[in-house]
């Protein structure tokens, strides 16, 4: 797998007409070499591919970085990255511009003196969009894992417990069952709180007839899940019904006609036409969903700004939500994967609304 990253990267630089790239940022990294360790630098020309990093992980790299050759750099890696430019007689070299500060720039553009440093822009991000197989079933598998946390936790989700409580919980349930953390800070979210979009969890104590909206994933095997549901802690009002049937339509509705050759724009619009509809526009005013993998957001964006064409492989959540202040809030959140003739659905969590305690 590394091996047709690599050479899918190189027709990426070749349509750009860029000679190599060096990689410094950990998701990048991983996702071209196959390397787990915490630090190290990928340099990819049009015929060599390369692995620096240190000590500590003179024995991890070769087994991980199949294909590349392995350089244990000095104490400063730039040198030896020059070192290679010069073995490949190779004068412009390509970064990436969205995760290299300025200090570092400088420090590049210093020790590199004689070879132009070519900014580039989500190079291997775009082909980080479209998920392999082996990555599908990974997420596929995380996703898995947080229809099971949300299957558990619902024993603990009543009156008088703390929403702190219900986070640990479900944290403990995923990394005992091979998650290696959590995917985000988990949103457990209850009464008037619930109308927060991204209420982490709080020392609130959960009462008697309100929401209680989770919002978690498992970060496992290096990608990410992400699930919201939403609840109610004793008997549910017509507005706490209201508000939670024109949701779960709206991302139903989504969920039904999402396909490949639509925009990110038109796929947001399948869920906020119908919130709009019924006088909650303005209460929802986040996206409808945003593509997750090996970190929790990553492009493809569904929004009302995306002219991203939908294309099979990528992976997207699809989360509508209406936030009412003083009173609360509800978001459904599904994980999906576009396919060649609509989607796939990697979560499977029930949606009609529960009631607990």
């Amino acid at each position: 797998m590394p091996n047709d990253r690599v050479k899918r990267l190189r027709q990426a630089l070749e349509e750009q007409g860029l000679e190599a790239i060096l990689i410094g940022s950990a998701h990048n990294r991983r996702y071209v070499s196959g390397f787990t360790g915490s630090s190290g630098m990928v340099l990819v020309t049009s015929s060599e591919s390369y692995l620096l990093t240190d000590f500590r992980y003179r024995m991890q790299a070769p087994q991980q970085a199949a294909g590349f050759q392995i350089v244990e750099h000095g104490p400063s890696p730039i040198e030896d990255v020059r070192e290679l430019l010069r073995q490949n007689n190779l004068t412009k070299l390509a970064f990436e511009q969205e995760h290299v500060v300025y200090s570092e720039y400088a420090a590049w553009s210093k020790a590199l003196a004689g070879v132009a440093l070519q900014p580039a822009a989500g190079i291997v991000e775009r082909l980080r969009m479209i998920k392999d197989a082996a990555e599908l079933q990974i997420m596929q598998e995380a996703a898995d894992l947080a229809d099971h946390t949300f299957g558990h936790v619902q024993q603990l989700i009543r009156t008088g417990v703390r929403e702190t409580d219900i986070a640990l919980e479900m944290e403990v349930y995923m990394r005992s069952r091979g998650a290696t953390s959590s995917s985000f800070d988990t949103i457990v979210a209850s009464g008037e709180r619930s109308a927060l979009p991204h209420g982490v969890a709080s020392d609130r104590v959960i009462g008697a007839n309100e929401f209680v909206k989770l919002d978690f994933g498992a970060y496992y095997n290096g990608y990410c899940s992400d699930l919201t549901r939403t609840v109610v802690v004793g008997k549910p009002s017509e507005k706490h019904r209201e508000i939670y049937n024109i949701v779960l339509e709206a991302q139903l509705h989504a969920l039904a006609h999402i396909k490949p050759g639509m925009s990110g724009r038109e796929a947001d619009a399948l869920a906020r036409d119908i919130i709009t509809k019924y006088g909650y526009g303005d209460q929802f005013g986040h996206g409808t969903g945003h593509g997750l993998g090996m970190e929790i957001h990553e492009a493809p964006r569904l929004s009302k700004l995306s002219d991203t064409i939908l294309t099979p492989g990528m992976t997207v959540t699809v989360e509508p939500g209406i936030y009412v202040p003083g009173f609360g809030g509800v978001r459904i959140e599904d994980d999906i994967v576009i396919t060649d003739t609509g989607i796939k659905i990697l979560t499977s969590s029930p949606k009609e609304l529960i009631t607990l305690g």
